[in-house]
């Protein structure tokens, strides 16, 4: 593979860059292990730079509450891959750790969501972005803001805005 555009020196040929954010999420074994572990795949498969980190977030679960406290981060990165592609890597990362997909919303080694794909909507069979449920999770709107403050969706609304609709959920930020 040649060098990426976001190598130094002279521009790359091919498609500039696009910023993604990600998130990640864990609660089964070394939790912060497994982010670090899923984010050094991520970028090792050559094709996304990670461009900016999150604190570290400590959550309650959702949907199946008799299970462990997750520990989740947003991250943002810089990809020439196009949605799909990148939803294969970011399932196929999530399977190399031991990701299975029994329960919804059950345990998880990791869990790695598409938040936002530049400044596009895209509703297909496999994908959705936004996130679907990124207007209503806490976890995901806090350690999005505090890597960009002034994001906004895709529609014109202002990521900020949405904090009070989410201010009562159990969200701690754990490490800087």
């Amino acid at each position: 593979m040649g060098p990426r555009p976001w190598a130094r020196g002279p521009r790359a040929p091919g498609p500039r860059p696009v910023r993604v954010f990600l998130s990640l999420g864990s609660n089964l074994g070394d939790r912060q292990a497994m982010l670090e572990e899923a984010l050094a795949a991520l970028e090792a498969s050559g094709d996304i730079r990670i461009a900016a980190r999150s604190s570290l977030y400590e959550t309650a679960p959702i949907g199946h509450e008799a299970q462990k406290r997750f520990l989740n981060q947003v991250v943002a990165v810089d990809t020439i891959l196009p949605p799909d592609a990148l939803l294969d890597l970011v399932h196929s990362v999530e399977a190399g750790l031991g990701r299975t997909r029994e329960v919804r919303w059950g345990p998880r080694t990791i869990d790695i969501d598409i938040l936002l794909y530049g400044d596009l909507t895209i509703r297909t069979s496999r994908l959705a972005v936004p996130h679907p449920e990124l207007t209503r999770r806490r976890f995901v709107l806090e350690p999005l803001l505090e890597i960009a403050p002034s994001a906004t969706l895709p529609d014109g609304r202002v990521v900020r805005d949405l904090m009070s609709g989410v201010a009562d959920q159990d969200v701690r930020k754990v490490m800087e």
